[in-house]
């Protein structure tokens, strides 16, 4: 050995001892740095084409959920009142929208008092209307109480009323997963027919993004397990405004 030279594995122990120090990790296999999950997102880069349900779950804000204290249904309103003018309460609007085969009150127009949930978005099976002893709820696909805990709390009376009678938030649906559900979030609850998932939860994304209430973590994740396995899945648009008319204000 040359006077002077180092022997190679000092050289190695040397080496490793001021990478450490630096603070850096030391590549032997020529690799990436950083584990990843290949996922996309904020975290892993772009997630889902522009427009799309999947890419709009980043755009929301992520947040704690806030005590319930305070919540009443009341908070939003009369139920099921004629936000977009048109003579009929909201209830019936919907009926008639998602209802086949609908027969009305002779004497009112609007009144719904029949008609078949062909097929139940949420269960996948038929399910039959009719008037006063009836299998279908009209659901808010975000739930009340949800959006109470995640910024509904600081809306006026306006803005609450709105999103308690706009039709992107609205489904007619079976009762029993309705009930099921409870007021859950995407965390904890989707509906049994696995091939409504998609659109389902796309619509929570929408009804959140529009009204900019925010979502947990595990809220989050979990929406993007779910669009992420249908990338495509647009995000519904359209809807009521999001205030409601002067009169139903106070």
């Amino acid at each position: 050995m040359r006077s002077g030279a180092v022997p190679v594995r000092l050289a190695g122990f040397v080496l490793a001892v001021a990478v450490a120090a630096a603070g850096c990790s030391l590549e032997l296999d020529g690799g990436r740095g950083g584990s990843g999950d290949g996922g996309g997102g904020p975290d892993g880069g772009a997630r889902g084409a522009p427009g799309s349900a999947v890419a709009a779950v980043d755009e929301l804000a992520v947040q704690g959920r806030a005590p319930r204290t305070g919540y009443d249904r009341d908070r939003f309103g009369s139920p099921w009142v004629d936000t977009d003018s048109n003579g009929c309460g909201t209830r019936d609007d919907i009926l008639r929208r998602d209802l086949t085969g609908v027969r009305s009150d002779g004497g009112d127009r609007c009144r719904v008092m029949s008609g078949t949930l062909a097929e139940d978005p949420y269960s996948g099976r038929d399910v039959s209307f009719r008037r006063g002893a009836s299998r279908v709820d009209i659901d808010h696909v975000v739930a009340l109480s949800d959006a109470w805990q995640k910024g509904a709390a600081k809306w006026d009376r306006g803005k609450r009323v709105a999103f308690a009678n706009d039709p992107l938030n609205l489904l007619a649906v079976g009762s029993r997963p309705n009930r099921a559900k409870g007021d859950g979030d995407t965390a904890t609850w989707l509906p049994p027919n696995k091939a409504y998932r998609c659109a389902y939860v796309a619509r929570q994304v929408a009804v959140k993004h529009k009204y900019r209430l925010w979502v947990t973590a595990a809220e989050r994740n979990a929406m993007r397990r779910v669009l992420d396995r249908c990338p495509s899945q647009a995000l519904p648009k359209g809807g009521n405004p999001t205030k409601a008319p002067q009169r139903y204000a106070r």
